[in-house]
């Protein structure tokens, strides 16, 4: 077995990745068969089909025009074939949001047709549009990052597997350029039109959430699907095809050349069988009753049980004898670790995972204290409201530190930092199944809005409004997951960076013995410009929520003043405008926040090594602690509304109602656009650091 595994263990994670496409291929054609409902259903979905294609359409354009300059420059600072593998990231991390988001446009009208049926078929329908997502964020990065290595490994354009791998860096570079353009972009838009269309229809013409008389409504849903559908897809494909480069990197650091190979496949096997166990559970996730969370976590559950199962034979066999024989004695920690060791580390990243659910969950659902006390804020005003939102998001970061921070002393004290990057590759072998979780979230609430703009019948409502807060909370508890493992996958990446700077300096002549010093002013000034860093892009983002979200409120007024008819539902509001409008809006002000982690890396590269090290650092620790506060602080915000909305301190119209709303609002583009959009931000920090190791000044 382990000669298998090393001779074909490219050809078998493209086989296992192969499966998620095939999954994925299956199921839409099985969803598209199913009855998307009444004449007037189809419409809405259409016009939502019509808004979220123009929007990536225009996004991907901007994107490319960014891109070529990138391309050339890779070619200058490392070789074609890096330049090449950027090509590669880019087009499948695109090709995974564009397609994602457009089984998911498609499933919203089919699962409020189900919820005719009751709860069991529309989430069965949901999950399964969400999962197709899923399937495709791990299938097209594994198939990206094997594919290309083994390309490039079996026609002798590069003469080692290290050479490969650092190839692939360029890969992880492309999918990240997607990532921070999807999540900011996604972010400002979904956010502009949620906030323009809150604040004009519900609080100035106290009209219903999901009105159809609201001409930012469309725009709205469209903005849950490429915010929370392909934003998260782009995030969690760079994070998985990154995280798995960088332990295929430090793999061949850490061992001696003769066992590359084994050092490579390890990671892609660990990937591929976590696929199988992906699809696995996605087929088990169905209910017979109305408990839909049990439903959705069991299928996640059964997936980490059986990953975890299948890393042990897997870990035995490839790694028991470089661990044994292969140990690089200049970067030796692994002097002592055994396979078992290994899987162990493997544990801890899965459990890292379940904690971060629980953490998240307490800190944003309904259930627990954190939202209620923020509930019961909001009776006495809109100030005390915002503050204990605050206090709460802040709160929420301390648990999650102490998790992470237990796990990369764990993990660290088995194997080292190896060690801790297949603590990584372990929680990311969930991806699949905590994408689908994520991308639920938008069906759901997609669909409950086409029933009230259809004007279903009551009990439609009754079933797709507990579906879409089940979503609310799977969207919160994922961005926790997507948080932790951005912050463990740059430590990773960190590590590299590091080791590959000393291989540098090697060939350079050049010694390293001081590097990172914290006593060296340059490393205080790089900690400094990388907290700044994570401010001014969170500064930039939310600023630009509120300036689309400006116009997006001009522009209702408008239509709510000039033709009559909307308000008395004689005339049809004009969505395309306000799609159109918050589309141009979002693509022209995530440009200057995306420059910001390719720029400031390059510049203080350019300047002193140290400070790069430095800058990298602070914007890890940073930005982990600014993206946790906002995520878990916006989804409290939200949820105290929803809560007060169910009834409690007085209800809907209630003075806790409007502080609520509020609340909501500042909370948005918190949990939406800033917060989420931290993560790429920080891989690509640290991948531009990598890439220009050649040019840096030591």
């Amino acid at each position: 077995m382990t000669e298998f595994l090393t001779d074909y263990g490219v050809l078998f994670a493209l086989i296992c990745a192969g499966f998620a496409v095939v999954y994925g291929i299956i199921v839409t054609q099985r969803l598209l068969a199913k009855p998307a409902g009444n004449e007037r259903m189809q419409e809405i979905s259409g016009a939502i089909q019509e808004g979220a294609s123009a929007y990536l359409r225009r996004q991907y354009l901007i994107i490319t025009v960014v891109a070529i300059p990138l391309v050339v420059l890779l070619m200058f600072l490392q070789n074609w074939q890096t330049a090449v593998g950027f090509i590669i990231g880019g087009v499948l991390s695109g090709a995974t949001g564009f397609i994602g988001m457009n089984v998911s446009v498609r499933a919203n009208t089919r699962v409020a047709e189900a919820a005719r049926g009751g709860v069991p078929p529309a989430l069965d329908v949901a999950f399964k549009g969400g999962s197709v997502t899923g399937m495709l964020v791990v299938g097209l990065a594994l198939i990206g990052v094997a594919g290309y290595f083994g390309i490039l490994t079996a026609t002798g354009a590069v003469d080692t597997d290290k050479e490969a791998i650092d190839a692939l860096i360029g890969l992880g570079f492309g999918g990240s350029l997607i990532s921070v353009f999807a999540r900011l972009g996604g972010g400002i838009f979904t956010k502009a039109a949620d906030v323009g269309a809150d604040l004009v229809g519900k609080v100035e013409a106290g009209i219903p959430e999901d009105d159809p008389r609201n001409p930012a409504v469309i725009a709205d849903n469209v903005g849950d699907n490429v915010g929370d559908c392909a934003g998260m897809a782009a995030d969690l494909f760079e994070t998985y095809a990154v995280t798995t480069v960088a332990v295929m990197l430090l793999g061949v650091l850490y061992f001696a050349d003769s066992f590359s190979t084994e050092l490579a496949m390890y990671p892609l096997v660990l990937g591929g069988v976590a696929i199988v166990a992906s699809i696995i559970g996605a087929l088990l996730v169905k209910t017979k009753t109305d408990h839909v969370e049990g439903a959705l976590y069991r299928g996640l559950i059964i997936s980490g049980v059986l990953s975890i199962a299948a890393f042990y034979p897997i870990t035995e066999w490839l790694m028991a004898e470089p661990l044994a024989n292969g140990v690089n004695e200049v970067t030796g920690a692994l002097t002592n670790a055994t396979p078992t060791d290994l899987w162990l580390c493997a544990v801890i990243g899965i459990a890292v995972t379940a904690l971060l659910f629980v953490i998240t969950d307490y800190y944003t659902s309904t259930r627990f204290k954190p939202v209620k006390e923020i509930a019961e804020a909001s009776q006495t005003g809109h100030a005390t409201n915002i503050i204990q939102g605050l206090a709460q998001g802040f709160q929420a970061t301390a648990a999650p530190a102490l998790v992470l921070a237990l796990a990369i002393f764990g993990a660290n004290e088995l194997a080292g930092i190896y060690g801790i990057g297949i603590a990584v590759m372990a929680q990311l072998s969930l991806t699949g199944l905590i994408v689908a979780l994520d991308a639920f979230g938008p069906i759901t609430d997609n669909a409950g809005g086409i029933a009230e703009m259809a004007e279903l019948p009551e009990s439609v409502r009754n079933v797709t409004d507990p579906l879409d807060a089940v979503g609310n909370t799977t969207k919160a508890v994922t961005k926790g997951y997507a948080i932790g493992s951005a912050a463990l996958a740059a430590l990773v990446l960190f590590a590299a960076f590091k080791y590959e700077l000393e291989e540098e300096a090697v060939a350079q002549g050049v010694n390293l013995e001081n590097l990172f010093n914290l006593a060296t002013p340059e490393v205080l000034i790089g900690l400094i410009i990388g907290g700044m860093m994570v401010y001014l892009f969170s500064a930039l983002a939310i600023e630009s929520v509120g300036r689309a979200a400006g116009q997006v409120v001009e522009e209702v007024r408008r239509q709510f003043k000039e033709p009559p008819g909307i308000m008395e539902g004689t005339e049809k509001p004009d969505y395309r405008q306000s799609v159109a409008l918050v589309t141009a809006a979002a693509q022209k002000e995530m440009i200057l926040p995306a420059l910001i982690p390719i720029v400031i890396p390059v510049v203080i590269g350019l300047w002193s090594v140290d400070a790069l090290g430095g800058l990298l650092i602070g914007v890890i620790v940073v930005g982990l602690f600014m993206a946790v506060a906002m995520t878990a602080g916006g989804g409290a915000w939200d949820n105290a509304k929803k809560l007060i909305e169910d009834g409690e301190y007085g209800g809907k119209g209630s003075e806790a109602h409007a502080a609520s709303v509020t609340g909501d609002t500042v909370g948005d583009p918190y949990k939406d656009t800033a917060g989420p959009a931290i993560n790429p931000m920080i891989k690509v920090a640290n991948i531009v650091a990598i890439l220009i190791i050649p040019i840096v000044n030591f």
